[in-house]
């Protein structure tokens, strides 16, 4: 292992870098992003119980003691709903749900930018291995031997390697990451549209009984 970082030079150690960025960020952001996910059908249920019973304080307590966008959404509904137009409560929770898309996708672009540097940061590591080997094998002339070049032929593979051993996994990472938020976003978007069309009926049922 020792004498396979001694080959790679500076530019395996960039990628190893690279690499342990891109798996920090990768467990960081799957911690978050599991945690994020609740039944939000269950979770707005018992939401909407409490406000009908005149709970809003209790409402608002459970959402900001639950985590995930889903819950930040609803808060942001119970807060403003009761005074609020259907179209400005649409208009809040579409703001608050882009703050919310941008936080989840926070830091995914590592991974993306790790599955295209990695390849790159290998082929400059072949380009300078193959460099020193031509160096190396020009410099010997007329004797030189493939053995004098051997070591800067490997050098320039173990970087290949390394730069494509590591490009993949990001690329896997990002993807199952990107799945993930695009399935919160769903969840978010349809947690809306229930705020709204519950606080719409509430408002009317209120208006009928005035």
């Amino acid at each position: 292992m020792k004498e396979i970082l001694q080959l790679g030079g500076p530019v395996l150690g960039l990628e190893f870098l690279l690499g342990l960025l891109a798996l920090c960020v990768f467990l960081e952001r799957s911690l978050s992003l599991h945690r994020a996910r609740v039944d939000a059908a269950d979770f707005l249920q018992g939401i909407f119980n409490a406000v009908r019973r005149g709970n809003a304080d209790e409402a608002a307590a459970l959402c900001e003691e639950t985590p995930g966008p889903v819950a930040r959404l609803a808060l942001v509904a119970v807060r403003r709903g009761a005074e609020s137009s259907g179209d400005r409560l649409a208009a809040d929770l579409e703001a608050a749900g882009r703050d919310e898309s941008a936080r989840l996708r926070r830091r995914l672009s590592t991974l993306a930018l790790t599955a295209r540097i990695a390849p790159l940061l290998g082929l400059l590591g072949t380009a300078a291995g193959l460099f020193r080997a031509v160096s190396i094998w020009r410099s010997a002339l007329p004797y030189a031997t493939f053995a004098g070049v051997a070591d800067s032929l490997l050098s320039a593979t173990v970087t290949t390697v390394a730069g494509l051993a590591i490009a993949v996994p990001a690329h896997v990472a990002h993807s199952v990451l990107a799945d993930k938020v695009d399935r919160l976003e769903l969840d978010m978007r349809a947690a809306a549209s229930e705020c709204t069309f519950f606080f719409e009926r509430l408002r009317a049922g209120s208006r009928h009984g005035a």
